[in-house]
Order: C-alpha cells, then sequence, then structure tokens
C-alpha cells in the first residue's frame, strides 16, 4: 500500500502571465523547481488563493532567475495575472516513508523569490 503526501510546495507565488494560446502546463522559474525538488514535467496541483480554484497540470521550466510563474492553455482561464497562488507536487510513498517525510515548503516574495525555505508546517505556525 501507498500513501499520496505532499513533497513539496510554492506558497503564495504571484502569477506573473496567463497564455492562453500555448499547449497547456505551467511555466516556473527553474531555481523555484530545483529549490523545491520538483521536477520538470512532474504533475502538480495548483490552488487560487484570490479565487478559490484548484487544478491540475504539469510543470516546464522557465528562465533561472526571472521569478516567471505562467499558467498556459486552458489553466490561463483559471487565474489572472497577479493572483497568489499555491503549487504543490506530491509523492506516493509507503507508510514508513510517509513517517519520515517532511515536505520542502518555499515561501516567495511578490517578484517569486525565496524568502524562507522549511520543511515544517502545523495549523497556525511556520517552521
Amino acid at each position: 500500500m501507498t500513501i499520496k503526501m505532499l513533497k513539496a510546495k510554492i506558497h503564495r507565488a504571484t502569477v506573473t502571465q496567463a497564455e492562453l494560446d500555448y499547449v497547456g502546463s505551467i511555466t516556473v522559474d527553474m531555481d523555484l523547481l530545483e529549490q523545491a525538488g520538483i521536477l520538470e514535467y512532474e504533475k502538480v496541483q495548483i490552488v487560487d488563493v484570490n479565487n478559490g480554484s484548484r487544478f491540475e497540470t504539469y510543470t516546464i521550466a522557465g528562465e533561472r532567475g526571472s521569478g516567471v510563474m505562467c499558467l498556459n492553455g486552458a489553466a490561463a482561464r483559471m487565474v489572472q495575472t497577479g493572483d497568489k497562488i499555491i503549487l504543490m507536487a506530491y509523492a506516493q510513498v509507503t507508510p514508513e516513508e510517509a513517517s519520515e517525510l517532511r515536505p520542502t515548503v518555499l515561501f516567495v516574495d511578490e517578484k517569486n523569490k525565496v524568502t524562507k525555505v522549511t520543511n515544517y508546517e502545523k495549523h497556525g505556525e511556520i517552521g
């Protein structure tokens, strides 16, 4: 048996672009992907803090250091430029692995530059 657990999260990133006329996915600054431990083409869940929408897509690498967070294709209809989003990646793990798993959580500023990295979350607390 395996359990789907949070592996990584980029918290409250700012949408920099929404490109409807594109095949699909979310373009993310490669630096952010690497720091979070999220692979290019990995399936991710996106939550728009501003409008409450939740959807899945996959990542593609954007220019390093650019801060790009661009929703492409149909997903572009789910957000607006300037919205705050949470990007989450999950892993299938055994119950034993789950007890040891600590997700990588990146906190970013308005320009999607990392301000804090942690692997602990508890309601009302950030570790």
